[in-house]
């Protein structure tokens, strides 16, 4: 689980290779890992049954279509989370796309505030049969052309379009924003793709004990990439992937050296972004004098 607002890895669990991709267990106790790693003040209030006027920090839990269980989400309900979770076309969505009235659809929309070309979205809570869902469950769909070449189920191939669900118990009108909200947990594929390069790509130990150790030091290592990014960078280097940074800024050659009470960073003149590791070691010895 990350932090979206930080890219900061919060929790990790080792789980066996036959595990369900949709326990609620798993799901709990990998929420509940990372309620605690966040500040204090953002954790208030995000207990089961608390009272949702103790929440100072609103948390957003978004998830693939696995989070989709009904535990899952009455628990994140019980505990003042929002959420923002992938749902999977079952029947009874199907059923409730065809009874949908063509003129509720409403343009998708981009980042900078454009129409998304040859999508749409629409809301089917009260359309579909949502028994044994919490009672603020909202179903959102979108609609988009299909690209060439992408793989569809017979209801998409009939239907000429390529559906996509979600669901939330954020309000509002705005749907489109909901969507485009939602569609922010793509980001998430990214996150695992560093964070494989910060050792988890293998599992180097035989036994689970000595590979959870190696999990939580690589939570470790992209937490201390993410900080260091967001604290000492700017432009590409803010946004650079690991094996980036390990060529341009771990792998450098520099001395650190003391002068009466300074520490000075010595680096090589010629290193083509020498620059940019001098700022970063003053932004840093500003963050933590």
């Amino acid at each position: 689980m990350w932090c979206d607002n930080t890219n900061e890895p919060l929790a990790a669990m080792l789980r066996p290779g036959n595990a369900a991709p949709g326990d609620a267990d798993d799901h709990l106790e990998l929420l509940e890992q990372a309620v605690r790693s966040v500040p204090p003040e953002y954790a208030l209030g995000h207990e089961e049954d608390d009272d949702p006027s103790l929440v100072v920090h609103p948390i957003l839990v978004r998830a693939d279509s696995a989070g989709a269980s009904h535990r899952f989400v009455q628990s994140l309900t019980d505990a003042n989370f929002e959420y923002s979770i992938g749902f999977p076309i079952s029947g009874s969505v199907r059923d409730a796309l065809l009874l949908a009235q063509e003129e509720d659809w409403v343009g998708a929309t981009e980042l900078g505030g454009g129409i998304r070309d040859g999508a749409e979205v629409i809301e089917l809570t009260e359309i579909i049969e949502l028994k044994g869902w919490p009672l603020d469950i909202r179903v959102l769909c979108r609609r988009e052309r299909p690209h060439p070449g992408a793989q569809l189920s017979l209801f998409d191939t009939c239907a000429g379009w390529r559906h996509t669900c979600f669901i939330t118990n954020t309000k509002g009108d705005d749907i489109a924003a909901l969507e485009l909200r939602h569609r922010g947990h793509a980001r998430v594929e990214d996150r695992v793709r560093c964070w494989k390069a910060c050792g988890l790509a293998n599992l180097p130990f035989d036994g689970y004990c000595a590979n959870e150790a190696w999990v939580a030091v690589s939570v470790i290592a992209g937490a201390l990439l993410a900080w260091s990014q967001m604290t000492c960078f700017d432009g590409a280097l803010a946004k650079a992937e690991p094996k980036t940074m390990r060529y341009r800024v771990l792998h450098v050659a520099a001395v650190l050296a003391r002068r009466g009470r300074d520490l000075i960073m010595r680096l090589d003149e010629t290193w083509p972004w020498a620059s940019e590791l001098a700022t970063a070691f003053a932004r840093l010895r500003a963050a933590f004098p």
